[in-house]
């Protein structure tokens, strides 16, 4: 149950935030909005404001939808014919291909502000922790056993360079498979120098077989840490934009074979990530959040027609032509993307069943 109630709430909030983007923006340049969901089919309560805009919640929590006046559908797939000349002034495909342009943007925008906005508070209000360099377990027959590094020993310099956190000890000692480094290394008061090899792992990442060193020690202590608000909004730009480059990697590599398809998940692995990154608490929960903020905007962006992406090319089209494609081959556009769209969201169900045994399990029932 707190597993459905933080995927319910995680989603809601991602598709709000996207379709108010739609419905600010398209407020602002005149359109006159009939339908604010958070999810699809059946209403299950709603209410109407002054403007005339339902706003309602349905009975599917698998998306949402701004519906626009003079929309023949919540997709902005056809328009009206019978509008009279008052009535066009506040329909949606009546407006300016610059302003159409900008509703559709919109709302994958407001999901990268929404990001931006949950890991500036993340890093300056939550705080992140990090790990210090204090040893906390010490694997047995490890570098560091052999070397006599003990638990909470406190490691203050390698090879007479300072470090502050375990990210910098490990990023030393992965550079330095199999040679000998000096250890200063702090430990009840005393300090203590030791001599330490990383063992040589060799291991493929990303498609490349990689050689790294490894001591064999975990984290024994963690510090919390807070930025100045000038500092968290510069890292939750860099975060922003690590996040957005590494998923077009992936894509890219999933494209080209490089990385296993079936690491692409659908709404069944989100539901499962969200009750776990709920358990441990407030910061996993809002980076969750910030990052499936980036890929819904992200995947809505996508050049495929049905999804904001498919919109924008044909505005783009129209605006180099000065007339809009013909209804028939719009149409068979969004027929086309729909199809695609359908049949990745079945793809991504069935990586999800896979990856939680379930064909497995039927399959033993079966013998």
């Amino acid at each position: 149950m707190e597993t459905l109630l933080a995927f319910l709430f995680v989603l809601s909030v991602l598709v709000f935030v996207h379709e108010y983007g739609h419905y600010w923006v398209a407020i602002k340049n005149g359109v006159r909005v009939e339908a604010f969901s958070i999810g699809f089919g059946p209403e299950l309560f709603g209410w109407k404001d002054k403007k005339g805009t339902r706003w309602k919640v349905s009975l599917i929590p698998l998306g949402g939808y701004v519906k626009m006046f003079g929309d023949m559908n919540p997709a902005s797939a056809g328009q009206r014919d019978d509008l009279n000349a008052e009535e066009e002034k506040y329909a949606f495909h009546h407006k300016s291909v610059a302003a159409r342009a900008a509703i559709v943007f919109a709302g994958p925008f407001a999901n990268f502000i929404f990001a931006i906005v949950v890991f500036t508070f993340l890093f300056a209000a939550v705080g992140q922790q990090r790990a210090l360099p204090v040893v906390g377990d010490v694997l047995d027959d490890s570098p560091a056993a052999t070397a006599g590094l003990l638990r909470d020993d406190q490691i203050t310099a390698i090879d007479g360079e300072s470090v502050q956190w375990f990210s910098e000890l490990s990023e030393i000692v992965r550079a330095h498979p199999a040679e000998t480094l000096s250890v200063t290394v702090l430990r009840d008061g005393q300090q203590i120098d030791l001599s330490v090899t990383p063992e040589a792992i060799t291991a493929d990442e990303n498609g490349q077989t990689q050689t790294f060193g490894r001591l064999g020690i975990t984290a024994g202590a963690f510090d919390t840490s807070r930025d100045g608000v000038i500092d968290a909004v510069s890292r939750a730009f860099e975060t922003f934009y690590s996040l957005t480059t590494q998923t077009f990697a992936a894509l890219g590599e999933m494209i080209s074979g490089d990385r296993d398809s079936s690491e692409l998940g659908g709404p069944i692995r989100i539901a499962q990530m969200s009750g776990q990154v709920a358990e441990g608490g407030l910061g996993p929960l809002l980076f969750f959040m910030g990052y499936l903020s980036i890929s819904l905007g992200l995947i809505n962006l996508m050049p495929v027609p049905v999804l904001d992406g498919g919109h924008l090319v044909f505005y783009a089209i129209e605006a180099i032509r000065g007339k809009p494609l013909g209804a028939k081959a719009q149409e068979y556009g969004f027929r086309i993307g729909a199809g695609l769209v359908f049949s990745l969201i079945i793809f991504a169900t069935w990586n999800d069943l896979t990856q939680l045994g379930v064909f497995s399990f039927l399959k033993g029932l079966a013998g």
